[in-house]
């Protein structure tokens, strides 16, 4: 019996050896992971899915055996482990992961940090359509019928029952009326709200990037990044620390902001959820400056004859001040300048 059942054992592992994942094992493996996202980020989780399953063939791509990479992603600016793959061209340069999990986290952050596909997050969450549409669009996938491909696995696989799910869950009961923030779950310890459609807590005392990193499991580097600060940066008691990338523009009533005394664009930026980045951009504001107090900033769209004035920090020098320069510095080493939207 024991030899029959030994036999029985080393067969099954004969014919399963180089088997293929099926499509349905994918799913059912990764489905939770690309709803966690979808709530983390917006990205309908029918279309993480759909994108993991046509990217990585149902996970049995190369990229998706060897760097656990679903999504087809490259290396463009990134600094971790990599790999060379034949795509376009021989030899090209991918992104390698630790985890299914850190491939499906890049690939919506990726979405969310590149403007290129902004407008897709001002779609409604269950338009997966729409996101299909707008990803060809975009250049996501060089195939003509990629938009096509999308949305036939995720209505033959019914891959929009998980965003249905989601939208079902979600609670979004706003603190006050007219707020643009509002608290959807109360985690054990912390409580988790959404401003202008991104997710933040509120720090204690005594947190620190590096503490909440390994606390809410993520990865050490998530948090400086998506709050745009330095790993080391002091949190305070009360301070908004978002839990994912900050938006490129407001989505409430407000379109620009009357800066108050005291303020700074990096803690303008964390109190409307607004990339300090696209607000610079958005305003024509230096990287050595800060706006003036009372100068009104735009926080989405094009402004008319806005006007937006800038003074220099007090450390920082002009960029055409040169190192040799004797002349007498001006007052309290500030520069003020004006530019015309």
């Amino acid at each position: 019996m024991r030899y029959s059942c030994l036999i029985a054992i080393i067969l099954t592992h004969v014919f399963t050896f180089g088997q293929k994942q099926t499509r349905a094992e994918y799913i059912e493996m990764y489905r939770q992971i690309a709803m966690d996202e979808m709530v983390r980020t917006g990205i309908p989780a029918s279309i993480t899915l759909a994108q993991g399953i046509i990217e990585s063939g149902d996970g049995n791509s190369r990229l998706a055996t060897k760097a656990n990479n679903h999504f087809g992603i490259k290396c463009h600016d990134w600094e971790g482990p990599k790999i060379k793959h034949d795509d376009d061209a021989k030899n090209e340069c991918f992104r390698k992961y630790k985890s299914v999990e850190e491939s499906y986290q890049d690939h919506s952050d990726f979405l969310t940090t590149k403007s290129r596909y902004s407008s897709l997050f001002e779609l409604k969450p269950d338009d997966y359509k729409g996101w299909a549409k707008g990803l060809k669009q975009a250049g996501y996938a060089t195939s003509p019928t990629y938009a096509k491909a999308l949305i036939s696995v995720i209505e033959e696989n019914e891959l929009y029952i998980y965003d249905q799910q989601i939208l079902a869950e979600r609670k979004d009961k706003k603190t006050e009326s007219g707020s643009r923030i509002s608290d959807v779950e109360i985690g054990e310890n912390r409580k988790i709200a959404y401003n202008n459609r991104v997710k933040y807590i509120l720090a204690d005392s005594n947190d620190s990037y590096e503490k909440l990193a390994e606390e809410l499991h993520m990865f050490s580097w998530q948090l400086p990044k998506y709050n745009e600060q330095a790993s080391n940066t002091r949190l305070n008691a009360g301070d908004i620390v978002y839990l994912q990338p900050k938006r490129n523009r407001t989505y409430g009533k407000e379109k620009t902001y009357v800066v108050r005394e005291g303020e700074t664009l990096n803690s303008i930026s964390q109190e409307f959820a607004v990339k300090e980045s696209k607000l610079r951009e958005r305003n024509n504001i230096p990287e050595e400056a800060e706006p003036e107090v009372g100068a009104e900033l735009l926080l989405r769209g094009k402004g008319k004859g806005t006007k937006v004035v800038t003074v220099y920090k007090p450390k920082e020098k002009r960029p055409e001040e040169k190192e040799n320069d004797t002349e007498a510095p001006v007052q309290d080493d500030e520069f003020i300048i004006e530019f015309e939207l």
